[in-house]
């Protein structure tokens, strides 16, 4: 389902915001992506997991302080398992299943080139105010997408660390993962 909007995030070096007095909701820890130009529709789990590795090597931290994914989800079945399963590649199976993920395109509809920004800020809201989104609409879970994928109903969940995955057609990959600041 297609979706309309778009999102503006204000990136702000910490001392200058923090001199101003700004509402400083999160910091970005770390960021990655790759290329894998597999199929224009039909997705590899290689190029998503790279890219969350990328991440994760980046931000320093380890998989299990990963609290909450908000995964690129688009609803269909080649690419939301091959999502699932590059989340387990990338973070490994015991983190991948301490963490929740959801998916916040099933409710506002794949926004394309605005995507990944407001996927950005409902992740960084989440942080905030310690809430899991749902992932909605879901009937017919596949037995083999067995993690946390926050179905229909969000939860409320105390939490530090949270990354967004954004995908596109071609085997273009991108994560980022915002963190809480102390």
């Amino acid at each position: 389902v297609m979706g309309e909007g778009s999102g503006m995030l204000i990136l702000e070096d910490y001392e200058f915001a923090k001199a101003r007095g700004a509402r400083i909701y999160c910091e970005i820890t770390g960021y990655g992506f790759s290329s894998d130009a597999h199929h224009v529709t039909s997705p590899s789990s290689e190029g998503p997991t790279r890219a969350m590795k990328m991440t994760l090597k980046d931000s320093g931290l380890a998989p299990e302080e990963i609290d909450y994914v908000n995964a690129h989800g688009t609803s269909t079945p080649v690419g939301d398992l091959n999502e699932i399963r590059a989340i387990k590649m990338a973070l490994g199976e015991k983190a991948a299943q301490q963490l929740s993920i959801s998916s916040t395109k099933s409710m506002t509809g794949h926004l394309l080139g605005a995507a990944a920004a407001i996927e950005a800020i409902f992740s960084i809201k989440a942080l905030h105010h310690n809430f899991i989104p749902p992932t909605i609409n879901i009937e017919n879970l596949d037995p083999e997408c067995d993690l946390d994928v926050t179905p229909n109903t969000g939860k409320s969940k105390e939490m530090r660390v949270a990354m967004s995955n954004a995908f596109g057609f071609g085997g273009t990959n991108a994560s980022i993962i915002f963190q809480k600041i102390d």
